[in-house]
């Protein structure tokens, strides 16, 4: 019998997927498969090889590799859930930002790819609704963050783009916590949005691991780099760190 996989839902005005376009799908499987224990299953390929890494039946990320002629930097890319992806892509413009793909139908849903006024890269989902189903287990994106100069006019574009306003407050809140804007989703915080000046603005994936300090050493052993170092943050020890191809990404374990 074969063994199900599930799927993450479409969760609105939160991230709920994140998708990595790499330039050879097999070098990015060997790097990621081994660090976050991922196994892989495979996707469309509308657009080129594309599989969906799998924590415990759980579909958690997507890696895709672009057909020639579709130059696209090696890069995460962080989706926001949302009930209308047409109606998103229209507020993206209205607020100043820019629209670069979509929004298209693809697999199950419809998808765009959009870039905020201060030039951070998104992408916008529109699948089947459903509950939060965000996890905590090693190999799981734990924690996504915003890195721009002006995290509260990032959150006045992002607040009215996905309509955080009015939300019921049961499900879904924005607050602010340990120097950040953070969203909740179901009463844990899975986003945040936070100032940074030495770095271009941009959205940086976290995935959870048992041990930073270990997942940093296997990191470089894979052929990948240790931007910074293992630090303790509010949420546990964190590495920043770049793969074998040169995309960015963070990793965040418990605290020592």
């Amino acid at each position: 019998m074969l063994e199900r996989t599930a799927t993450v839902r479409c969760v609105p005005a939160v991230p709920c997927w994140v998708g990595l376009t790499a330039r050879d799908l097999a070098v990015a499987q060997d790097f990621y498969g081994p660090l976050l224990g991922w196994e892989f299953r495979p996707g469309p390929d509308r657009w080129g090889r594309y599989a969906r890494a799998v924590v415990d039946g759980v579909e958690v990320a997507g890696l895709g590799e672009p057909d020639a002629g579709w130059e696209r930097p090696v890069a995460w890319t962080t989706y926001f859930g949302i009930e209308s992806a047409d109606r998103a892509a229209d507020g993206v413009r209205e607020r100043g930002g820019t629209l670069a793909v979509g929004p298209l139908a693809f697999d199950a849903g419809r998808i765009a790819l959009a870039a905020d006024p201060f030039g951070a890269t998104f992408g916008i989902w529109e699948g089947e609704p459903g509950e939060d189903t965000w996890m905590s287990e090693p190999g799981a994106p734990v924690w996504i963050e915003l890195r721009t100069a002006d995290p509260f006019a990032a959150a006045l574009f992002y607040g009215e783009v996905f309509r955080w306003d009015g939300r019921d407050p049961r499900h879904f809140e924005v607050r602010y916590e340990h120097e950040r804007v953070v969203l909740r989703s179901e009463g844990r915080s899975v986003a945040g949005l936070r100032t940074a000046r030495d770095l271009a603005p941009h959205w940086e994936v976290f995935f959870s691991v048992a041990d930073a300090d270990e997942a940093a050493r296997r990191a470089a052993a894979l052929g990948g780099r240790v931007l910074d170092g293992v630090v303790e943050s509010p949420y546990g020890r964190v590495a920043r760190l770049e793969d074998a191809e040169g995309g960015h990404f963070s990793i965040l374990g418990p605290s020592s």
